[in-house]
């Protein structure tokens, strides 16, 4: 913080030398404010709980649930000690809310670091949120009411009891899950089969909110606006607007996408209303430096990563792909166009990413994409006024209908798109150095796009080769290792023999062979750059052995 201050003060200096070195001068400092900030903002809990304890609690965020529990993070006291949990409420209990204290009797245990380096951190992910437990409820629960809650548990409660009429609606479980997510981002309930179909199909985002569902909310808003305002209030109309988009960002909680969007159109909208020319860079770089001051964790958050990565894309290839397409001379060429332009755009700029944390690709996104998101400004703006209605307590029968039918038609859909299994890879290797060459590739591709002659794409071939080689000798690496694991899953142990380019996995009769697939197998096959794998069941005899972590002899 001393070094930065000084750089701080020097930057005042006239100085030929100091002049020249200024921006790299700059950039040294604010790469030494964020470790700073990010050294206050680490988490290091400092009390040790364990066992079954009666624990007194109030949630804080409704989690994902499961076939068994329903998960909460909370603010939980054993005793005199406080700390922040993950809370697994049996799905028997009733939904808790936050305008009660619980008191309810729990097994409690810190997260565990994963056995082996293909495996998902889930205590490091925990850790970056400030909590280091797991609280699993094993008795009954007992509550009393608040008195004393903010404002912005208020605002929450607000949020539940929204997502609780939508509940009560006359339309699909399916068609409300899908409500409750592309406008409150609630997608705690959406079953395996949907969140599957969107993942397949490459159209998550659409679910998610994101950049596109703030920019047609505010369009909503101040379209609306403009029509009632005279001509000479424009301004108040675009200020407005922006009152009510962050309304509407406090209301469904400060996602990462949410607030980055609703950041870049504030500061976008600033330079309109203070009549200097709008830049996408400096709106980027100034709502990323304003969410990671608050908190800098979020840099490590996939979320935060991949959506500042589209909007990069975007502003990077967009503009040099649009430039081979015919003249946009109407609205329909435009829409068309633009949709084709930023769909690649984003989906380049942000697969390395993407197949470097999931490991997985559907070419059949591309066509998804550009099949679905041209009616997606529909879809939300519809969806909105359909929650500001059950909101408001206005259930139109007509209109629930009409609603349930267009949405039960859209996962048709994508269940169909989902369904083109020969145009979904899974288990691709991917790691961060190959990432890294991924994206001096992109790099280069504008260059490509805007000057078409031997010497750029030479340039882009030369790296691709590059990549090609250091690919195969991380490929060839990993084929020549063999080695033999015990994997902890759940009650269960599975034992896993590589040799060169296969494995085989001996996994107990009882055990969950899809689970077992989806979180043991892929990953690992994706990290030792397979692609055989073999399932078998041990032997009765065998078991005892691999439980006790002993590794026998197999014919």
């Amino acid at each position: 913080m001393g070094i930065c201050l000084i750089i701080l003060i020097l930057t005042f200096l006239r100085n030929y030398f100091f002049y020249k070195v200024k921006p790299y001068v700059l950039c040294f400092m604010f790469f030494g404010i964020g470790m700073a900030l990010h050294f206050y903002n680490s988490f290091n809990q400092q009390i040790s709980i364990s066992g079954s304890h009666v624990i007194v609690f109030k949630i804080s965020k409704k989690l994902n649930s499961n076939d068994k529990n329903r998960k909460y993070e909370a603010s939980a006291k054993v005793g005199k000690e406080n700390f922040n949990t993950v809370l697994y409420i049996p799905r028997s209990e009733k939904e808790l809310d936050f305008k009660h204290y619980y008191k309810t009797k729990a097994y409690i245990s810190e997260a565990k670091k994963p056995q082996y380096d293909f495996q998902f951190d889930y205590s490091k992910y925990l850790r970056r949120k400030n909590i280091e437990y797991q609280s699993y409820v094993n008795d009954k629960i007992f509550y009393a009411e608040r008195k004393n809650l903010s404002f912005g548990e208020k605002i929450s409660q607000k949020r539940l009891e929204v997502l609780q009429d939508i509940d009560k609606t006359n339309i699909s479980s399916k068609s409300k899950e899908f409500l409750k997510g592309i406008i409150l981002a609630d997608r705690t309930e959406i079953d395996a089969q949907t969140v599957q179909d969107f993942n397949r199909s490459g159209l998550v985002h659409f679910l998610a909110i994101s950049g596109t569902h703030i920019v047609v909310i505010f369009g909503l808003f101040y379209f609306s606006l403009i029509k009632i305002l005279p001509l000479k209030c424009r301004k108040y109309a675009i200020v407005s607007s922006l009152v009510l988009i962050w309304s509407f960002t406090i209301f469904i909680g400060f996602g990462s996408s949410v607030v980055r969007s609703s950041l870049m159109l504030t500061i976008y909208f600033i330079y309109v209303l203070l009549q200097r020319k709008p830049d996408i860079l400096h709106a980027l770089a100034l709502s990323a430096f304003i969410i990671l001051i608050f908190d800098t964790q979020q840099l490590f958050d996939v979320g935060f990563q991949l959506s500042f990565l589209a909007v990069l894309g975007i502003f990077w290839l967009n503009q040099p792909i649009l430039s081979y397409f015919p003249k946009q001379d109407n609205w329909i060429k435009k829409l068309v166009f633009n949709t084709i332009s930023i769909s690649i755009s984003a989906q380049l700029a942000t697969l390395p990413l993407v197949l470097y944390y999931f490991h997985q690709f559907s070419f059949i996104s591309i066509v998804a994409n550009l099949f679905i998101v041209p009616f997606s400004e529909i879809i939300i703006v519809f969806s909105f006024v359909m929650t500001a209605l059950i909101a408001f307590n206005l259930d139109v029968e007509l209109i629930n209908i009409i609603y349930d039918f267009i949405i039960q038609l859209l996962l048709k859909v994508i269940h169909w798109f989902a369904d083109f299994n020969t145009l979904f890879f899974e288990k691709i290797p991917m790691n961060f150095i190959e990432v890294i060459m991924l994206y001096l590739i992109f790099y280069r591709l504008k260059f490509v796009f805007l000057k078409f002659n031997i010497k750029n794409i030479t340039r882009v071939i030369i790296m691709v080769l590059a990549f090609s080689v250091m690919r195969t000798s991380f490929d060839y690496y990993e084929n020549n290792r063999s080695e033999v694991l015990i994997h902890s899953f759940s009650k269960h142990k599975l034992l896993s023999v590589k040799k060169n380019t296969s494995v085989c996995f001996w996994i107990d009769k009882d055990s969950d062979k899809q689970k077992i697939i989806n979180f043991i197998i892929n990953p690992y096959c994706a990290s030792r750059r397979l692609n055989y794998f073999e399932i078998r069941t041990l032997p009765d005899s065998a078991q005892k052995v691999v439980y006790h972590g002993k590794i026998f002899k197999m014919n």
